[in-house]
């Protein structure tokens, strides 16, 4: 039963009612429920449990007693006569917002047993029990952290989305090739645990390893993702070592010779969009210097646009093609190479979205400095609307 249709019935009939039949509905909510009924329904009614037991009783004897208390007789409640408890408990729960820094708990875990202890010090009559019901009244819950914040938002955010817009569309019209890139989240390679369910016969889950530690064989790997938001078709490539700007640009190059030179053979021009960090960094030297590597060896200029700091979520690759592997590969341990290649390259969806997939067990070193002589050959031309986001590399 619905605790908050039983508080609701309660507060509907309890205005029309005397002490003894308030005593009595509560009762048989209780004797409805079953075990636990009575803590239950005193949560909710706020009836204390003694007079619900003595309900209860009542009705199994059906022997209802006939008296009837005056107005305002029995036991005030706490909060009734401890005027204060309220407001020093929110004190608590919430120091900041209520403007008491200085709160004992401020800085500790603040279960029901310290709430009441510290109440208790602040000579306040009440227990952890008493806490809890009073936490539930104001509309409190345990609750987790939730990941929404995304950090200071950019002034020209707003501007750079429409940039970009407009890029896409001034590519897409002349049949220039437009790509999302980004890696995937690193995944461990091996019986280990992974996120979501499949079906599985009942009672019978597939097993994994108690403690996710890296296979030492197996190890770990990055998926590099290159998305066409034209064609929506993806291409992966599953490197087995470093997530550096060599990887990221050798996975553009493989996805150039896999099937992007195949679909655009008269393309002039490539267009990247990609995040502001990572491998494919606006900031990381070896990213531009690797893609002048590319576009000298392509023959075709090309154009790099950044979203902004803290907006990594809007690229397309992230809810058209990464979003579909995570489902697609839930509940199923990536046990090996073999296995995380073909679940990716089987990844579809409603709107007729292909993935091709490969295995890139190539070495990429870290700490690869780009010196000032290497940067200065770049054949950069930085746009006049922030340069440090929108770029093109000529051949």
């Amino acid at each position: 039963m619905d605790n908050a249709v039983i508080k609701k019935r309660f507060e509907t009939l309890s205005p029309h009612l005397d002490e003894r039949l308030r005593r009595l509905l509560a009762a048989a909510e209780a004797v409805a429920i079953g075990r636990g009924g009575i803590t239950t329904v005193s949560r909710e009614t706020g009836l204390c449990r003694e007079a619900i037991r003595i309900g209860c009783q009542e009705l199994e004897d059906k022997t209802i007693s006939s008296r009837i208390r005056k107005p305002g007789a029995g036991r005030k409640r706490t909060t009734d006569r401890d005027l204060t408890l309220i407001t020093d408990l929110e004190r608590l729960i919430d120091p900041f917002t209520r403007g008491d820094p200085e709160s004992p708990l401020c800085w500790t875990s603040k279960s029901t047993r310290q709430l009441a202890s510290a109440l208790i010090s602040m000579g306040h009559k009440t227990s952890h029990r008493m806490v809890s019901e009073l936490l539930h009244d104001l509309g409190y819950s345990l609750q987790g952290n939730k990941k929404d914040l995304e950090g200071g938002s950019h002034p020209d955010r707003n501007a750079q989305f429409e940039h970009i817009y407009h890029q896409v569309k001034a590519f897409q019209s002349c049949g220039d090739p437009v790509i999302s890139v980004d890696t995937k989240k690193k995944e461990l390679v091996g019986q280990f645990k992974q996120g979501g369910k499949e079906w599985q016969p009942a009672g019978q889950p597939e097993l994994v390893q108690v403690h996710d530690f890296q296979d030492a064989e197996l190890g770990k790997v990055a998926p590099y993702g290159v998305y066409d938001q034209t064609l929506n078709v993806g291409w992966v490539n599953v490197g087995t070592d470093h997530d550096t700007s060599q990887f990221a640009v050798e996975s553009i190059r493989r996805w150039w010779y896999s099937m992007g030179a195949s679909c655009y053979p008269h393309a002039r021009r490539l267009l990247i969009t990609a995040d502001g960090g990572g491998s494919n960094g606006s900031r990381v030297r070896l990213w531009k210097r690797e893609l002048q590597k590319l576009a000298t060896e392509l023959g075709i200029a090309i154009m790099v646009c950044h979203y902004p700091p803290g907006t990594s979520k809007w690229n397309k690759i992230e809810h058209r093609l990464f979003s579909y592997i995570t489902m697609n590969w839930r509940g199923r341990p990536l046990i090996s190479h073999e296995v995380v290649v073909n679940l990716i390259a089987s990844t579809t969806n409603r709107e007729g979205l292909k993935v091709y997939c490969e295995l890139d067990e190539q070495e990429y070193p870290k700490g690869i400095k780009v010196t000032d002589d290497e940067m200065n050959a770049i054949k950069i031309d930085r746009d006049s609307f922030h340069g440090e986001w929108n770029y093109t590399i000529s051949c």
